[in-house]
C-alpha cells in the first residue's frame, strides 16, 4: 500500500483485521453489464476496464481494505478458447492488478485473484473439484498466471475457492520462488472441502507453505464459516461468504433469501478470523456496514 506507514501485507495482517471487498460481479451486473460467458467478469478486464475500477472503488469508499481482482477466471487457457492471443492475455492479467491499484490511490491493498481450475471450465466443478487432473499437470496450468499476476506486483495472492486439496498442493507449488504472501481459501461442504477432504486437513497443508499468510473459507454459506473456522490453526483466518442463497449453475443465478453477513462477522473473528468480507451477493453497502461493525476507516466517517 502506497505511502503506508505498514510496509507489508504479513504486518498489515498482524495488526488486523482487515476489511476485504464483496463480489466483483454482482456489481458489475447491477451495472448493466452481460456476465453470461465463460469468462464472466474477466471478459470486461478487456472490453471495460474502467468497469471494474469502478466497483474497485466503491469497495474502497464502503470502507474495505483489500481490494481482490477481476482475475479470478483469467487463465491462458480460458482466453485462447475466445482467440485472445498468449501476449494479450499477460497484458490483462496484468491489467487486472493495476486497476486495483490504481482504485485504491493508496488506501489499501491489492489481492490479485487465483481462482481454480474449475473456474475455467465455468461449470460449477470449483464446487466439486476432482478434474481427473494430477498434482503436476494443475501446478503447470496454474504457475504462468502467478508468474504474470506477480509481475505486476500484488501485495498478496487471493488463492481461493479452492475445491480441494490436491489442488492446493498444485498452487502452492506454484508459489514457490514468486516472492509474494498468499492466502489460501476453499470452497468447502460443511467441514470438508468441496472434495470431501476433512478442513483440518486442508488447512494444515496451508500452514505447510511458507508462502501462506492466512487460510480459510470463501464462496461458502454464511452459517457454515464458524465451525470452519474453528478447525484452523497456526494462522490467521479467512472469511468472506457468500451473502446467502444457493447458486444455480444452470441457470447462472442465486436463488434464496440475503445474508446480513455484517451481523455474522463477530462470530468469525472470535474465530480466528483476521481477513473479513464477502463473496457472491455481498455488495458495497454490506462491506460498508461490515467495516463500521469492525470499525474500520470508512470514507466520510
Amino acid at each position: 500500500m502506497t505511502g503506508s506507514a505498514v510496509k507489508t501485507f504479513r504486518e498489515a495482517l498482524a495488526a488486523g483485521p482487515l476489511v476485504l471487498d464483496g463480489g466483483m460481479s454482482n456489481e458489475l451486473e447491477a451495472q448493466g453489464h452481460d456476465l453470461g460467458g465463460a469468462l464472466w467478469s474477466a471478459r470486461l478486464l478487456r472490453d471495460a476496464p474502467d468497469a471494474v475500477s469502478a466497483v474497485h472503488r466503491a469497495y474502497f469508499e464502503a470502507g474495505a481494505q483489500v481490494a481482490i481482482t477481476a482475475s479470478y477466471q483469467a487463465t491462458y487457457q480460458g482466453f485462447a478458447q475466445l482467440g485472445i492471443s498468449r501476449a494479450e492475455t499477460t497484458t490483462l492479467l496484468r491489467r487486472s492488478v493495476t486497476l486495483a491499484r490504481e482504485a485504491a490511490a493508496g488506501r489499501g491493498w491489492v489481492a490479485a485473484s487465483v481462482g481454480p481450475y474449475g473456474a475455467m471450465l465455468a461449470d460449477g466443478s470449483e464446487y466439486r473439484g476432482d478434474y481427473g487432473l494430477t498434482v503436476a499437470e494443475l501446478t503447470r496450468f496454474h504457475r504462468p498466471r502467478l508468474e504474470a499476476l506477480a509481475e505486476a506486483g500484488p501485495d498478496v495472492f487471493a488463492v481461493e475457492t479452492i475445491p480441494d486439496t490436491r489442488e492446493a498442493e498444485a498452487v502452492l507449488t506454484a508459489l514457490d520462488g514468486l516472492g509474494i504472501p498468499a492466502w489460501l481459501s476453499y470452497s468447502i461442504r460443511g467441514t470438508t472441502t468441496s472434495a470431501g477432504q476433512p478442513l483440518s486437513e486442508a488447512f494444515a497443508l496451508a500452514r505447510s507453505s511458507a508462502a501462506v499468510v492466512a487460510t480459510g473459507v470463501n464462496c461458502a454459506p454464511s452459517a457454515e464459516v464458524a465451525p470452519a473456522l474453528a478447525l484452523v490453526a497456526g494462522l490467521p483466518g479467512v472469511a468472506y461468504p457468500n451473502g446467502g442463497g444457493t447458486w444455480d449453475p444452470q441457470g447462472r443465478s442465486w436463488q434464496g433469501a440475503e445474508d446480513e453477513i455484517a451481523v455474522l462477522a463477530a462470530s468469525w473473528l472470535d474465530s480466528g478470523a483476521a481477513l473479513v468480507g464477502g463473496c457472491c451477493r455481498v455488495g458495497p453497502a454490506e462491506i460498508k456496514e461490515l467495516a463500521v461493525r469492525l470499525r474500520a476507516p470508512v470514507e466520510g466517517d
